[in-house]
């Protein structure tokens, strides 16, 4: 494999079609399990890939270096191969604030609850912090030294005006499935949920119908995936590629759900 995609379960990716768009490398999914991921990354047999759940903070032992948005971050899920040595990057970040930016969402003054506490979760706070935002808190289904509850959440902090969403509840094949119930936070202008299969996750549809902006992770994919590619190839591309790529892959798979 020259480039590729690794991750524990990646039946819903849309990867491959997007970063075949995007250039003009063969892009390999690569699913591995939890006993597999250390053979395969002390062989480091790849010239770049890219990471997901479950393995964004368990590449970083395998690095030989890290870039400071990465580090500052703590999870990678862009990794190029120079010469023997791993170089680690967080693309999720520079994806994530395009998705906000592209749809006027800003964090800047605003109490934000961050649902889930994964690789992707910290790219997102870093993104709210960076934006300005009042106070990011974190929720998880345990409470950890970073992360409350949903039940302390719902006791403390339904006054949140934006919500993201990095837990995986309402991805496919669990489609019918949401995190919370938005009612329960009467002044939430804004949800931007990180899943993009489904392409409207049911939180998503509920933003919506309650009159708040709603945003799934799609644009976020691509864009990061535009920010990867620059990374494996060294190279600079055109903005403008990840809101024709989008918009392709979205009508493709919404013809697939049609049919």
């Amino acid at each position: 494999m020259d480039y590729g995609l690794i991750g524990e379960k990646l039946g819903h990716s849309y990867s491959k079609e997007i970063h075949e768009m995007l250039t003009d490398y063969t892009y390999d999914i690569h699913p591995l399990s939890k006993e597999e991921f250390k053979g395969f990354m002390e062989k480091h047999d790849f010239k770049a890939i890219n990471v997901t759940i479950p393995y964004k903070q368990d590449v970083i032992p395998f690095l030989y270096e890290m870039d400071d948005n990465a580090r500052a971050i703590g999870a990678v899920n862009t990794i190029v191969n120079k010469d023997g040595k791993l170089y680690g990057h967080n693309t999720d970040f520079s994806g994530f604030m395009y998705m906000l930016q592209k749809h006027g969402i800003n964090p800047s003054g605003k109490k934000c609850v961050v649902l889930g506490d994964g690789g992707a979760s910290k790219a997102v706070v870093a993104v709210l912090k960076k934006m300005g935002a009042e106070s990011v808190v974190i929720v998880d289904i345990i409470k950890t030294e970073t992360a409350i509850t949903y039940d302390e959440c719902f006791a403390k902090h339904t006054d949140a005006d934006i919500i993201v969403n990095t837990s995986p509840v309402g991805m496919y094949p669990k489609c019918d499935a949401s995190p919370v119930d938005l009612q329960e936070f009467p002044k939430c202008q804004a949800v931007a949920d990180v899943i993009y299969n489904p392409l409207e996750t049911r939180l998503v549809n509920q933003a919506k119908e309650l009159g708040m902006t709603g945003v799934n992770g799609l644009e976020m994919l691509v864009a990061q995936a535009l920010y990867a590619v620059e990374f494996f190839l060294e190279t600079k591309l055109d903005e403008a590629k990840i809101d024709e790529v989008y918009h392709k892959i979205y009508n493709d798979k919404l013809k697939e759900t049609e049919s």
